[in-house]
């Protein structure tokens, strides 16, 4: 299959993996790379030193393509950039701010970027910033997806740039491939398909728990970390939900996000001082977040933690393997494409 996807990063599908946090890791990333994907290392949570050897893992495991993210709203973002970049990752993702910096110095190299975003505003500054590709994340993805869905999303973007698009967001299958294309899209970013696979980190229990759910056992909040994501209908999700904090919580909360990215505590309270309530408040529910993340998907807790999930969880039944979950989507893809042709007889 040969799209301007495939073209531009040099893979065999035009498909991709979702950079998430705690999941997204060198195996993982790996493990797409090699299927003929391109996987996403995600360093959102990661120190700098951290991200230098996640690298260097991910180098060991696969001589493919693969990306790296970066989330350019974390504190000590433009550390982590400035890794990949001295690293020459052959793709870098970034999200959550402005990359023109980024797409110069990735170029300089030979690379190319690409810029996660989820409306057209920012998309066309993504395309004017530089980027070589755009993932457009609709309402249904896991995690910080936009407030409009794939279906409208998408072609609503499609038809006012010349770059090519990924489509994330609902898409776990040969159908919402196809489906992809016909609405404008280059190929698809997968996230909650992914994590279900047999070589993602996630705890086992909660791939065994996203199989037996439907579509509608997900909630889209910005009472979790601070910023509007879907996640699993948990009792912890429900109880970070009601949970009442004030601006004073920020500076506390403030020294485990510092720690977890090697980033001075007292530089990153004081910042968060100058954001004023709104903001700092935010910075709160993103510490408290980060803790429940980890929880739910790693450790498996659902009381206590969180899991990042999308809609497109209600229509997954089986753990396999990347290799499997690509040869099934390419082959699916080809039969939509005949089912298709039949009804537009």
């Amino acid at each position: 299959m040969k799209t301007r996807i495939t073209t531009t990063f040099g893979i065999k599908y035009p498909i991709i993996l979702s950079g998430m946090s705690w999941i997204s890791m060198p195996e993982l990333v790996a493990a797409v790379s090699n299927a003929g994907g391109l996987g996403i290392l995600a360093t959102g949570v990661m120190s700098a030193d951290e991200t230098l050897e996640a690298i260097k893992k991910t180098l060991e495991l696969t001589k493919k393509p693969f990306a790296a993210n970066v989330t350019l709203y974390f504190p000590g973002a433009e550390k982590n950039a400035k890794v990949i970049i001295d690293q020459k990752v052959p793709v870098v993702n970034y999200a959550l701010g402005k990359g023109d910096w980024i797409c110069k110095a990735v170029h300089a190299y030979g690379g190319k970027v690409i810029a996660t975003v989820t409306t057209l505003k920012h998309a066309l500054a993504a395309q004017k910033d530089g980027a070589d590709a755009i993932i457009v994340t609709g309402h249904e993805a896991a995690g910080h997806g936009g407030a409009v869905t794939s279906l409208v999303l998408i072609p609503s973007i499609a038809d006012n740039l010349n770059i090519p698009i990924i489509a994330a967001g609902g898409f776990a299958d040969g159908r919402g491939l196809a489906t992809s294309l016909l609405l404008g899209a280059d190929g698809i970013s997968m996230g909650t398909r992914f994590m279900n696979s047999i070589e993602s980190p996630v705890n086992e229990k909660q791939k065994e728990f996203s199989n037996k759910t439907d579509v509608y056992s997900t909630i889209y909040t910005d009472k979790v970390d601070g910023m509007k994501a879907r996640v699993m209908k948990t009792e912890g999700a429900m109880r970070l939900i009601n949970k009442r904090l004030n601006p004073f919580s920020a500076l506390i909360n403030s020294r485990k996000i510092a720690k977890m990215l090697g980033f001075p505590w007292l530089k990153l309270a004081i910042g968060i001082m100058l954001m004023g309530p709104k903001k700092s408040m935010q910075m709160a529910r993103m510490a408290i977040g980060f803790d429940a993340f980890k929880a739910g998907t790693m450790d498996g807790d659902n009381k206590k933690g969180v899991l990042p999930i999308g809609q497109v969880a209600g229509i997954m039944t089986e753990t396999m393997t990347v290799k499997q979950i690509m040869e099934t989507i390419i082959k699916d893809a080809k039969k939509a494409e005949g089912v298709l042709s039949a009804k537009l007889k």
